[in-house]
């Protein structure tokens, strides 16, 4: 009977830690489509309502979920509570809520070489620059779905059969 019981919590915990590895393939290609959908949408604040761009990264913190709301929050709070430029701020909030995405190395020098022209420019600079950014979020979201579809079924499966041959070796 306890062998039983400690082989159900065996099988149980690798098949989570499984679930767990793969919810990252998941959650990449979700979270590039919300921080695609920001920016398009921090290029309509900028081109059409002539929003300031602490109220337009507050605005959008509103709207977005974590982590991606605490990003823009932070933003919003370092350009008006700081003396800082807007490459500084962007890039401290950036680095600040990284760990909580599912995004990858080549995300973050996307959206650091984006902080670096924000603000620069005049409005329309500024909207090829957001419209070079999704274009190249884009390409990552479709690498993103690729390695999903590769990988997140074949973790889901190696979690439960690590299970098995634990219990086989074990028992």
């Amino acid at each position: 009977m306890v062998k039983l019981i400690g082989a159900i919590f065996i099988i149980v915990a690798t098949t989570v830690i499984g679930f767990e590895f793969s919810r990252n393939f998941s959650e990449r290609p979700r979270q590039l489509r919300a921080l695609r959908s920001a920016l398009q949408a921090l290029d309509a604040e900028i081109m059409y309502g002539h929003t300031p761009l602490h109220e337009a990264s507050r605005r959008l913190a509103e709207q977005l979920a974590p982590p991606l709301s605490v990003f823009f929050n932070g933003f919003a709070e370092r350009l008006t509570n700081t003396e800082t430029t807007v490459k500084e701020a962007w890039e401290m909030s950036l680095k600040e809520v990284w760990k909580a995405t599912a995004l990858k190395q080549g995300e973050f020098e996307i959206m650091k070489q984006f902080g670096e022209t924000l603000g620069r420019y005049d409005r329309i600079s500024q909207q090829k620059q957001i419209m070079l950014t999704l274009s190249h979020l884009e390409r990552e979201e479709a690498d993103a779905l690729q390695a999903q579809a590769k990988y997140e079924k074949m973790l889901k499966s190696l979690g439960f059969l690590t299970g098995l041959l634990l219990i086989i070796l074990l028992f």
